[in-house]
């Protein structure tokens, strides 16, 4: 066999390269050009972006069913077991003790939550069917987990473009967020003052808390079981405090292992035959209105709130009721510290912004309930 017969065989990465695959090897660039040099949510656009670039090497083999892409797709994506992992590290991260001090904050976390229902309206009126319209619904909860379950369970052949929607505006929360606290809060009602009287939670509310949210949960809204009972097994191997190793792996290494494995997985299935088409733009500026909706809802029902209690609730805290923590919660903390340096809302805003993680969880769960009956 002569060289020149050989040729085709050598160059068949090259023969087989097309416009489409460089377009998105572009992009996975430019995602880890954002992760590196901007440092804008790098443990998960990192990996997101090297997965892309490996989907879009032709003949590589690595995103083959066999291959290890392929590999991890079916072992963690198909049985739902990273987000699954994810949110036990996530868990073991939150301290619930503001939302126990201040229950009405729950009225935060739902009313941020409003998005992910306007949404799937919306692409059910442009033309996507009930299941494709809430898995990109789901986006509006910010929660990257909970969109690949959902995204995983009703719709696997828009995972893709979800999960990269969810993750990428996750990270622009700072850029997208302050201008609509901006437009929506006067001056006055961003400089308003909250009192905070922290109640003591005690060790035992703490630990009967998780037990109770996966039990009331579970048995409202089954399908949400997988996600809220792994966030509250999470959550109580903190609080229990006599499983520190525990606690601390689910933290560091599970967390760290399952995004890395998460976002390959993702990235990898964002080749050019599947993610360049109108529906990945569709559900990319749909993922962006939800996220607009769910911020808008939250600080229309803060203003609400602040009315009601006789101006003693900061609005700015409506913008927290987003799954997205702790960043939602720092961000509308930060936002009026800047109108009033001696204004600290932190411990409210986290109360609404470990309600939203509930209720995004909640969200996904009554999402699943709803439409796997109807489709």
């Amino acid at each position: 066999m002569d060289l020149a017969s050989l040729l085709p065989e050598l160059l068949k990465g090259i023969l087989h390269f097309t416009w489409g695959n460089a377009l998105m090897i572009t992009t996975a660039l430019a995602l880890m050009y954002l992760a590196v040099a901007k440092e804008i949510e790098p443990v998960l656009l990192l990996p997101i972006g090297f997965g892309c670039l490996l989907a879009n090497i032709p003949m590589g083999g690595m995103t083959a069913a066999e291959g290890m892409m392929g590999v991890l797709y079916d072992a963690g994506i198909s049985t739902e077991l990273f987000p699954l992992l994810i949110f036990v590290g996530v868990g073991a991260m939150i301290d619930f003790s503001p939302l126990l001090a201040q229950p009405k904050m729950a009225l935060l976390g739902a009313a941020g939550q409003f998005g992910i229902f306007g949404t799937l309206i919306l692409a059910i009126a442009i033309g996507f069917p009930l299941n494709q319209a809430a898995s990109i619904g789901v986006i509006g909860a910010i929660d990257g987990p909970t969109s690949i379950f959902v995204a995983a369970k009703l719709a696997p052949e828009l995972l893709a473009p979800i999960a990269v929607a969810a993750y990428s505006y996750m990270s622009l929360i700072p850029i997208i967020q302050p201008p609509l606290m901006k437009l929506l809060t006067t001056k006055k009602e961003r400089m308003i003052r909250m009192d905070y009287m922290p109640k003591p939670i005690s060790q035992k509310a703490l630990i009967a808390f998780p037990m109770i949210v996966t039990l009331v949960i579970g048995l409202l809204i089954p399908e949400a079981t997988p996600l809220i009972s792994m966030l509250m097994l999470g959550n109580l191997l903190k609080v229990s405090g006599v499983v520190e190793r525990l606690s601390k792996a689910a933290q560091n290494e599970i967390i760290n292992i399952a995004t890395l494995f998460l976002g390959l997985t993702i990235g990898a299935t964002m080749s050019a035959a599947g993610f360049l088409n109108l529906a990945t733009i569709q559900i990319l500026g749909l993922g962006l209105l939800a996220f607009g909706l769910d911020t808008v809802a939250g600080l229309l029902f803060g203003k609400l709130m602040s009315v009601l209690s006789g101006h003693r609730i900061n609005p700015l805290i409506g913008a927290a009721g987003i799954s997205a923590f702790p960043m939602a919660g720092r961000l509308a903390a930060k936002v009026a510290n800047d109108e009033d340096f001696d204004n600290f809302i932190l411990m409210h805003a986290m109360g609404a912004n470990t309600a939203g993680q509930l209720g995004s969880v909640m969200a996904g769960g009554i999402l699943l309930a709803i439409v796997s009956k109807l489709v």
